[in-house]
């Protein structure tokens, strides 16, 4: 009996989906879970009949598997993972792989790396982003670890990632823990992404836009520059009526979003790398004020405001389309602008070699964020490889030029109705500080030197050179 090309650990639905998906490609797979019913349900039921075998024991998986053994763990990340390497790694040989599938913090994978080298062991921290679909039908992958333990998978990871123009949305994104922060990267840039859509409904909301006028302009968005996976399903999700009330699903819905940390983990790697991601941490603040529901039911109450959309119920219903349209396409480039600073700035912090047009490449299909406009942002690279931000590139540049004077009145209408846009506003308020040839942090420095000595430089002399002047005592009372 021929042995395994592959081996799964964790029958999730995201890996039951992905070693359907690997099976399908013509290469034999074993699974195995803790929960054997699990192992056994999936047997009998999506994996039936396919080159699919289980396992209950570990010891069997393993010895099922051809050598070099390429074993995948599909787990919740954090200490479930550790626990599932520290029992698999005896089992294991010199130069077999354990690939991490799951969204582990890349600090983890450098260190579990590091471990699993010691014993001989090849090992990668794989980012996998496209959801239960992506992984049936075609994730983008995001591999990070040595070359050499990136050959030994490239022919499964090519075969079973999603194609765009014929290429496939996977490539070695670089050693150690590259693979796992760029996903970690990815999903705080969807994070925003995501929010900024949020915004743009909740202006057409107050406008007085029914759930199907909603659906027809995601739909025509769908078809332009604003192409992509997110926006083609927000205009379905606003045509899907819920089966028991039979209004708008979306109206159904409760108003507190949840999260797993990714977009939290970039926001802190910014703050820690002195990168600034507002769009992105406006999105996850976004997030953590929804969960805050009874508090603001209460808070509707008593805190004072404008009346809720006031003056928007008379603009144009196409004008402020258009509007909305060009606010959001300018704020979704910000959005990817920062997100790719942090990857540029950590990836040459830790010498990780990182190709940010074929980041952007591979993610052009398969996984949440992709999007038309990401074919420019690979255009950029490639014109530009050392590219210090997004936005001066010549394409974005006329992008931003052009869609300005909507975005700026947009959060402008925003601001005087009273409703939150705070991605559109950390969006708009990072361009235009970006672009000042001069900020007021000459006061902030003149402060800090005043109460703490802390010293500032000076215009008219080199940089670098730093100066304090003796401050006038302060009379309190």
């Amino acid at each position: 009996m021929s042995k395994s090309d592959f081996g799964l650990i964790g029958l999730a639905v995201m890996g039951q989906n992905l070693v359907l998906n690997i099976e399908s490609r013509g290469f034999k797979a074993s699974v195995y879970n803790r929960t054997t019913t699990t192992t056994d349900g999936f047997l009998a039921g999506a994996a039936s009949g396919r080159s699919i075998e289980g396992h209950h024991t570990l010891e069997s998986f393993v010895a099922s598997l051809e050598r070099p053994r390429k074993v995948m763990i599909m787990v919740k990340a954090g200490a479930p993972v550790d626990a599932v390497i520290e029992q698999l790694a005896p089992l294991l040989e010199e130069g077999d792989l354990i690939i991490d599938g799951g969204n582990s913090l890349y600090t983890d994978t450098e260190r579990r790396s590091k471990e699993l080298e010691a014993k001989g062991l090849l090992f990668i921290g794989t980012g996998v982003s496209g959801g239960e679909e992506g992984a049936l039908k075609g994730p983008s992958i995001m591999p990070g670890g040595p070359a050499s333990s990136w050959e030994v998978i490239r022919p499964i990871f090519e075969a079973i990632a999603a194609k765009v123009d014929g290429e496939p949305c996977v490539t070695h994104i670089g050693p150690g823990g590259a693979g796992h922060y760029v996903k970690m990267v990815h999903n705080g840039i969807e994070y925003g992404d995501m929010q900024l859509i949020c915004e743009a409904y909740n202006l057409f909301q107050a406008a007085g836009f029914s759930a199907g006028e909603l659906a027809a302009v995601f739909e025509d968005w769908n078809q332009g520059d604003l192409e992509s996976y997110l926006i083609q399903i927000t205009a379905k999700i606003f045509a899907q009526n819920d089966p028991n009330t039979g209004q708008p699903i979306v109206d159904v819905i409760l108003d507190r979003a949840g999260q797993k940390g990714t977009g939290r983990w970039t926001v802190m790697s910014g703050v820690e790398s002195g990168v600034v991601l507002s769009t992105i941490n406006a999105a996850v603040e976004a997030r953590i004020l929804s969960s805050l529901k009874d508090e603001r039911v209460d808070a509707s109450g008593r805190l004072a405001g404008p009346e809720s959309g006031a003056g928007l119920a008379s603009i144009d219903k196409a004008k402020l389309v258009t509007m909305v349209r060009d606010a959001l396409h300018a704020s979704k480039i910000i959005s990817y602008a920062q997100g790719l600073d942090l990857i540029r700035k950590v990836g040459a912090e830790y010498d990780w070699g990182l190709d940010l047009g074929a980041i952007a490449k591979i993610w052009r299909g398969g996984c949440i964020i992709r999007a038309r406009f990401l074919n420019h942002i690979t255009e950029a690279y490639t014109r530009q490889p050392d590219l210090a931000n997004l936005m001066l590139d010549e394409y974005f540049e006329g992008v931003l030029r052009t869609t300005q004077q909507n975005w700026r009145e947009v959060v402008a209408i925003a601001v005087q109705a009273g409703i939150p846009v705070p991605a559109f506003t950390a969006s708009l308020g990072y361009y235009d500080s970006y672009r000042a040839a001069r900020l007021p942090a000459n006061l902030l420095q003149a402060q800090r030197d005043f109460f703490g000595a802390h010293t500032y430089e000076r215009v008219d002399r080199d940089r670098g050179e730093f100066f304090h002047t003796d401050w006038p005592d302060v009379i309190e009372g």
